[in-house]
């Protein structure tokens, strides 16, 4: 790298413009290019010969507590790596920012961020755009108040991606190597998923509820491009970011097996929203008469579900269940579906939902009800 300097005021009297000519004596000198290279061992910055200090350690700036990414944690960090995290989940009773291991003396939170961006998302709608733009105000306050953690020293970073595009904006990983625990499609990719289901199907109004500032999306995808790494357990996700991708494992719950099926049970994680496959699930329930086992919110309004025969869950909300669906046009967090693969209950996904092939596991296209219903019968008949 160089510095280029460049002068656009008159030359006072005697001035002499810098080259690459001869010195004292017709010795050659060079340009100044850098601060190794100008010669001035007199000036205030000159650091001498000795080697540059930098940090050995990584500093962690992370948000929601994935398996996964404490996993990672507990495998990667070293004596002297930093965890900056928004809050102590144990004490605060928050199990989303519950970071096991974290270490005594090496941490740092961003308390009161967390918990306003806690307290405005409760105030909002279940759905809708005034709470998606709260939870990103709520991240780019938790990444402005983590960002102190910081030092010049600090070389070598791992940032949630949820703190991403504002720890970009605002130049603090400039100069570092940085890696990212990527939990979800970059949003240029998300929306533009959203946008084609949305002009296939108009009438799911959901789909097209809220976008995010173009500024912020370009800020993510900027900051993605200078990633050095992509660490994520979504195959999807991973697919999109070849060598660079380091797949981690889903880890999934402990568990025994389900109660055996009961009739035409099936059932729906949800939440009941269009891009989670609901209009779908809802078409398969219709055309098959099969009971619905609602483990989600209802997103999509009164009499969503009318002509469907529901249940809400009990003790266990995969007991009596044939098949679990979720034909979701975006996933990013597919816990129910990792739990009724680990207590034998057949799931119908996506790819979008980021599993790999299985046993157990049936893929078709997203939001695609007549696939869906090929898959059920398959598994009724």
């Amino acid at each position: 790298s160089e510095l280029i300097v460049r002068f656009s005021g008159p030359a006072g009297a005697g001035a002499v413009a810098p080259t690459g000519g001869a010195g004292a004596g017709g010795s050659p000198t060079r340009e100044a290019r850098s601060c190794d290279s100008c010669q001035q061992i007199s000036c205030h910055r000159h650091e001498g010969s000795g080697p540059a200090t930098t940090s050995a350690r990584q500093v962690w700036l992370v948000d929601e507590a994935w398996p996964e990414f404490q996993a990672l944690w507990a495998r990667r960090a070293g004596p002297d790596d930093l965890l900056g995290l928004p809050l102590d989940g144990g004490r605060w009773r928050m199990p989303r920012y519950a970071w096991a291991g974290a270490p005594v003396g090496r941490t740092g939170d961003a308390v009161i961020a967390a918990l306003g961006r806690s307290a405005a998302v409760r105030r909002m709608a279940a759905q809708g755009p005034a709470r998606r733009r709260a939870e990103l105000a709520g991240a780019g306050a938790i990444a402005r108040s983590l960002e102190r953690l910081l030092t010049q020293d600090d070389l070598e970073v791992v940032v949630a991606q949820s703190l991403l595009p504002y720890l970009w904006t605002r130049g603090r990983l400039g100069g570092r190597r940085f890696s990212v625990l990527m939990t979800r499609s970059p949003m240029g990719v998300l929306q533009a998923r959203l946008d084609e289901a949305h002009a296939a199907a108009p009438e799911q109004l959901s789909l097209a509820d809220f976008r995010a500032d173009p500024a912020l999306v370009a800020a993510e995808a900027q900051a993605l491009a200078a990633a050095h790494r992509i660490m994520t357990p979504h195959a999807a996700v991973a697919a999109q970011f070849g060598q660079r991708a380091e797949r981690l494992d889903w880890i999934a719950p402990r568990r025994g097996p389900a109660e055996a099926a009961k009739g035409r049970r099936i059932a729906f994680p949800g939440p009941t929203a269009a891009r989670k496959g609901a209009w779908a699930v809802r078409e398969a329930a219709r055309a098959l008469d099969l009971e619905v086992v609602l483990a989600g919110s209802a997103l999509e309004g009164e009499g969503f579900w009318d002509g469907v025969s529901t249940l809400t869950p009990g003790r266990d909300w995969l007991d009596g269940v044939a098949a679990v669906v979720q034909p979701a046009v975006v996933e990013d967090n597919p816990r129910r579906l990792l739990g009724a693969l680990a207590a034998g209950v057949p799931v119908i996904a996506t790819p979008a939902c980021g599993l790999d092939p299985q046993p157990g596991l049936t893929l078709i296209p997203p939001g695609d009800a007549a696939a869906l219903i090929r898959a059920l019968k398959r598994l009724m008949d």
